[in-house]
C-alpha cells in the first residue's frame, strides 16, 4: 500500500486527524511517510494547512501542496475566484507517484467529500484515487446521519472500481449516545467495509508527543496500530 487516499463523508470530519493518526502510526513502525493535500482551501499563504498540521501531530513526515486557495470553498469554486489555475486529478497522481517513488507510504488527503470538484472538468479525488489504482479510506462521523452518506460514499467507490480500504472514525465522543453507540455496528452492516479505527474527540488538542503514542491504539492492524474492532465494539455498543 504504497499511496493511501484519505477521504471523508464531507467537511468536518477529522480527516486531518485521521492523516496524522496513519502517519503516526506508520512512522512507529518504522516507514518513512509523505503527507500531500490535493487542495488547500481557506488557507492563506503564510498559515500552515492540513499536511503541516499532520506532521505537527505525527512527526518528521514529508508534506506536499499541489495548490492553495484564500477561499473556504469547494477547490474548483476556490480557484475561479482567486484567478488561479485548478488541481487536476493528474497532477494529483503524478506528485503521489513521485513521492512514493522516495517514501513507503504517500498519505494523499482530499479536500471535503469524495466527489468535491478540483476543476471546471468535474475532476475528484476519485479520479485521482482511480489513477494511482490507489485504496481509499473513509474518515467517516460518529452521530446520527453518518449511516446515509458512508454508504453513499463507499457505494460510488465501488461504482468506481475503487477500493474502499475501511472506515475510521474521525471524532469519536467521550460519552456516546444511542445513535452513536448503535453506528459502530451498523456503519459496517450498511457499507460491507470494516471499521479500521476511532480517533478520540480532542485528539488534535492532545501535545504532539502524546499523539503519538497513543496513535497506535486507534488504528487496526491494517494500518499498522494495535486497535481491536471486535473489543471496541462490545465495549462501546454493548
Amino acid at each position: 500500500m504504497p499511496v493511501l487516499v484519505i477521504t471523508g463523508t464531507g467537511t468536518e470530519v477529522g480527516k486531518t486527524v485521521v492523516t496524522a493518526a496513519v502517519a503516526a502510526t506508520a512512522l512507529a513502525a518504522g516507514r518513512s511517510v509523505a503527507v500531500l493535500k490535493a487542495a488547500q482551501t481557506g488557507v492563506r499563504p503564510d498559515e500552515p494547512g492540513d499536511a503541516e498540521e499532520a506532521a505537527r501531530l505525527a512527526g518528521a513526515v514529508t508534506t506536499a501542496e499541489i495548490a492553495r486557495y484564500p477561499d473556504p470553498l469547494a477547490p474548483a469554486t476556490a480557484a475561479r475566484r482567486a484567478g488561479r489555475a485548478p488541481v487536476r486529478p493528474h497532477e494529483v497522481a503524478e506528485a503521489a507517484a513521485k513521492l512514493a517513488a522516495e517514501h513507503d507510504l504517500v498519505l494523499v488527503e482530499g479536500a471535503g467529500g469524495l466527489l468535491v470538484r478540483f476543476d471546471e472538468d468535474g475532476g475528484t479525488l476519485a479520479d485521482a484515487a482511480a489513477l494511482l489504482s490507489a485504496p481509499v479510506l473513509v474518515v467517516t462521523a460518529a452521530g446520527l446521519g453518518t449511516l446515509n452518506v458512508t454508504e453513499l460514499t463507499t457505494r460510488e467507490l465501488r461504482s468506481r472500481g475503487l477500493d474502499p480500504v475501511g472506515l475510521v472514525i474521525g471524532s469519536w465522543p467521550a460519552e456516546a449516545g444511542l445513535a452513536t453507540r448503535c453506528n459502530v455496528r451498523d456503519l459496517p452492516e450498511v457499507t460491507g467495509v470494516p471499521l479500521l479505527g476511532a480517533v478520540p474527540a480532542g485528539a488534535a488538542g492532545l501535545p504532539p508527543a502524546c499523539f503519538r503514542a497513543a496513535a497506535p491504539r486507534w488504528l487496526a492492524p491494517r494500518l499498522d496500530g494495535t486497535w481491536d474492532a471486535a473489543a471496541f465494539r462490545e465495549r462501546e455498543a454493548g
